[in-house]
């Protein structure tokens, strides 16, 4: 069976950066199963995986454009340092918005704290190592749902 919308696949990826370095892998673990055509997965993740089946390996290479998108300077700002309650704010920690986006912190002043809501690999051409382990029949569920409900389709 080959990968194409609505069917369930499990891959084993590992994603390195420009100079080499594993930024993920599910090597080891439990294979990362998605809803392919349900935008579940980056856009040129998924149009890579287009057409494959089972067994198949591959190496994807994908832009920021159909990755994690270009980096976003309206994305970045300032807030007052006692919008953190008091807390100790360090570079690096994430914070989740009242909507619902995440923000990293980049830099802490004194009276201020800039964050960012740019993905941390935007601007980030990705390289991944895929194998695709199982492609199946999405469930109805599933379907309704826009996403995997496990390895079987079950909850």
């Amino acid at each position: 069976m080959n990968i194409t919308k609505h069917k369930v696949a499990a891959i084993h990826y590992t994603l390195r950066d420009s100079q080499g370095n594993v930024l993920d892998s599910s090597e080891g673990k439990t294979p990362l199963y998605y809803l392919h055509g349900a935008q579940n997965l980056i856009p040129g993740m998924e149009e890579g995986l287009e057409g494959r089946t089972t067994g198949d390996k591959l190496k994807l290479d994908v832009t920021p454009e159909k990755g994690y998108g270009k980096h976003n300077p309206k994305l970045v700002e300032e807030v007052p340092l006692r919008a953190f309650g008091g807390q100790k704010i360090d570079v690096g920690m994430q914070f989740e918005t009242n909507d619902g986006q995440v923000v990293t912190v980049t830099k802490v002043g004194p009276q201020t704290v800039t964050v960012d809501a740019n993905h941390p690999l935007a601007d980030q051409d990705l390289h991944f190592d895929v194998e695709v382990i199982d492609v199946r029949e999405a469930t109805p569920d599933e379907l309704a749902h826009g996403h995997v409900h496990g390895p079987g389709g079950h909850h």
